[in-house]
């Protein structure tokens, strides 16, 4: 009771103050949760989280490709080229998947279309967005889809971008990612480029074409990092790099092994470097393993019975010691 009424106390301390949400701590996390929470960070310089997807990047594009920036990240931190997205591997429900932690049965977004329906409709379980909101995280996205405004549930994300239509590209988005950055600096970012999925169904998985979206994908990844360099948060920043789903021929479909390996690249402060993760021959990353792990180094408590995924705890530096505390 004495730590509900705490955290009831803070919550309602953080709705009447006079500070915008914006103005609010750069470690906001460390003053939210209580010292004794089992969800308390596991490595407190993380303070913030900006998860990237390239939408249809395969692994053996990104390695193909000209992608310095992507190769720095997976060689700076923890990495698997062998991660999976849902069986189903199509952009909206692997998205939601990454976002929820619930897989397409449980979260209930199954279908890729921007549809319009005459009611609103969002995921059936919380979103990484809606429960930092609970803890006070700001949050924002910036994405090149209209579909995703799925994931927009109003009071829950603190500033978008999100096209009208789904032509966007990824300097676009870039731009847009940038300038939230800049003007807010987002504690929980989500930024999806969709540039080399719609070169891969214009011109095919592979190609020459798809890899030199790949490089402009990448350039757009270097933007981003830039600019949280710039404003001074990339240090306390846990950055994750993966995808949707890949894709063959000129499409992507139902657990096909092309379609379905995503690559999945941790990089931070108290991240273990240059990290291949299938040297723990028993971890099989997932999709959904995203939301919990940026759940679980944020502080940020999750409904186990509502969630899938799992926090990859083998990223963490001196990681059997937290596994032998347990």
């Amino acid at each position: 009771m004495l730590r509900l009424a705490l955290t009831v106390g803070l919550l309602l301390f953080s709705l009447t103050t006079d500070t915008p949400r914006s103005a609010m701590d750069s470690s906001p996390a460390a003053a939210i949760v209580l010292p004794d929470h089992p969800n308390a960070r596991p490595v407190p310089a993380i303070t913030r989280a900006c998860i990237i997807s390239v939408d249809g990047l395969r692994p053996d594009v990104l390695l193909r490709a000209d992608t310095p920036n992507m190769h720095k990240l997976f060689k700076s931190g923890a990495f698997s080229f062998w991660a999976r997205t849902t069986a189903i591997s199509i952009t909206l429900p692997s998205h939601v998947s990454m976002l929820t932690g619930g897989t397409p049965n449980r979260h209930g977004i199954t279908w890729n279309q921007d549809l319009k329906f005459a009611e609103p409709i969002w995921p059936a379980v919380p979103t990484l967005f809606e429960l930092a909101h609970r803890v006070g995280f700001t949050t924002a996205m910036a994405a090149g889809k209209a579909k995703f405004d799925f994931l927009n549930k109003p009071g829950t994300v603190d500033w978008s971008f999100i096209p009208t239509s789904s032509t966007f590209n990824d300097a676009g988005v870039a731009q847009e990612a940038v300038k939230i950055i800049r003007e807010h600096q987002p504690q929980v970012l989500f930024v999806h480029l969709p540039g080399v999925d719609n070169v891969g169904h214009a011109k095919g998985w592979g190609t020459s074409e798809q890899l030199k979206a790949a490089a402009e994908a990448d350039q757009a990844i270097g933007q981003v990092l830039g600019a949280l360099a710039e404003a001074k948060v990339l240090d306390s920043t846990f950055i994750l790099l993966t995808a949707d789903h890949g894709g063959a021929g000129r499409t992507h479909g139902p657990d096909d092994p092309r379609s379905r390996h995503i690559p999945w690249i941790a990089v931070g402060p108290g991240i273990r470097k240059d990290l291949d993760l299938t040297t723990f021959p028993d971890l099989i990353i997932n999709t959904e393993d995203t939301f919990a792990t940026v759940c679980w180094l944020l502080g940020i408590p999750t409904d186990a019975k509502r969630v899938d995924g799992k926090p990859i705890k083998e990223i963490v530096e001196r990681t059997e010691l937290l596994h032998s505390a347990e």
